[in-house]
């Protein structure tokens, strides 16, 4: 068996990111997620190298670790675009419990669904239903550029909440399978919940007064890793890791708000506002690069045999109905109007795929069939993507129908003038 060379791995890693820049581009003109496009490379790239009679990789330890630096740089991407101004709130307080409703009854029904399948009780049925109940914030993000400022707003707010709830959920889920008693397991989570906030908010504030005092140009990938670290050392010791990402994302994007008064003496907004730039830039490329490399490796580990069996694609098409029925309903009954196509845009992806891989090993059921994940992350994009290509479409059709009406309603002006009228004398 033939192996990659350092060289040839170099120029693979360099050509991925290259092809996904490219796929990107089309992704923006067409409305096709690139996820998708990201994970038939990867499978056509475990194609070739089986073609070629190269020894095929265990890169699932790379997934896992791609995946949870993933994980914190969408939720610092995402919180760096959540502003919190008074005129937001309402758009803010909807994607919010749009996101919580929907988050909760996909994954209650879902989780029934789970635990015939598998043959488990309702809270391991839940801890598998959570994570195909989240929406992905790093599908939806880059893909509704085509939707007006208040749909785009509304679906960025929505898939960020989605993600932060359903890892909190994800994580809560396990944590009560730990605890002996219903009064252990909600003081456990209060206490927990708490602590991290704290932690949260002191270790932002620690952060932005000591970076805005950094002068050397070489700080904003530091930053970064002082974040990773963070999120590392809370995770050793249980707490909520990612809302420490959050909270310091929406405090150094909403700083003015957070220090108000005499707080704003240790605040250099001139300083800050160049660091917040460069590092808002920084991170979208590094989420940029580690997605990547996250959905084409993934490609590379599916085993395509597992899509062979009736009950995947009964399951999954169960998991589908429940998510958009669900969805449907929410829309049809509390937004009501304009729904459409926000009631297809809801994609799972990245953290859909971490949160399995993060689940214990002593709470892992064997007979879980991974086809599952791939069918919904597939059939979810392709719906978001359908969605999004016939949302253009009528789009372009009333921009020209107005423009037509228009065009009509001039010549009609023009007709209606006698031959004296319209000459300026």
């Amino acid at each position: 068996m033939e192996h990659f060379d350092s060289n040839g791995l170099v120029i693979v890693g360099s050509l991925i990111i290259i092809i996904s820049y490219l796929f990107n581009l089309v992704a923006s003109r067409y409305s096709i997620p690139s996820v998708l496009l990201l994970i038939v490379l990867g499978v056509a790239l475990k194609g070739l190298v089986s073609a070629t009679g190269m020894e095929t990789p265990n890169l699932t330890p790379i997934l896992e670790v791609l995946g949870t630096i993933g994980l914190i740089m969408i939720v610092l991407e995402a919180s760096l675009d959540l502003e919190l101004e008074r005129e937001k709130r309402k758009v803010i307080s909807r994607a919010f419990f749009t996101s919580l409703v929907t988050l909760l009854l996909s994954a209650i029904i879902i989780g029934g669904v789970m635990t015939v399948y598998l043959k488990v009780d309702l809270t391991t049925g839940l801890l598998y239903a959570v994570p195909l109940s989240i929406m992905s914030s790093a599908i939806i993000i880059p893909s509704v550029s085509a939707l007006s400022s208040d749909k785009r707003e509304f679906m960025v707010y929505e898939s960020t909440f989605s993600d932060i709830l359903g890892i909190m959920l994800f994580y809560f889920l396990i944590s009560s399978m730990k605890a002996e008693s219903v009064g252990e397991m909600g003081l456990d989570v209060l206490l927990n919940l708490s602590l991290t906030v704290l932690v949260s908010v002191s270790a932002s504030y620690l952060l932005i007064f000591l970076f805005q005092k950094i002068r050397t140009e070489l700080k904003l990938f530091l930053l970064i890793a002082v974040l990773i670290l963070l999120y590392g050392i809370s995770k050793m010791f249980h707490l909520s890791s990612l809302l420490i990402i959050l909270v310091f994302g929406m405090m150094l994007s909403n700083r003015k708000i957070f220090f108000p008064g005499k707080l704003r003496i240790f605040l250099n907004e001139e300083q800050m506002s160049g660091i917040f730039d460069n590092f808002k830039m920084i991170t979208l490329e590094s989420s940029f690069v580690v997605r990547t490399f996250f959905f084409v490796i993934f490609g590379f580990t599916i085993i395509l045999a597992s899509l062979g069996k009736f009950e995947v694609w009964l399951v999954s098409v169960l998991v589908l109905a429940i998510l958009y029925g669900v969805r449907f309903a929410w829309f049809r009954l509390v937004i009501r109007k304009n729904i459409y196509p926000d009631i297809w845009l809801a994609p799972r992806g990245l953290i859909t795929i971490l949160l399995f891989y993060s689940i214990p090993e002593q709470l892992a059921v064997p007979q879980f069939n991974e086809g599952i994940l791939l069918l919904v992350i597939l059939a979810s994009s392709i719906i978001m993507a359908v969605s999004m290509i016939k949302h253009r479409k009528s789009t372009r059709q009333e921009v020209s129908m107005e423009v037509n009406r228009g065009a009509e309603n001039q010549a009609q002006d023009g007709d209606s003038l006698s031959p004296g009228e319209g000459i300026v004398n």
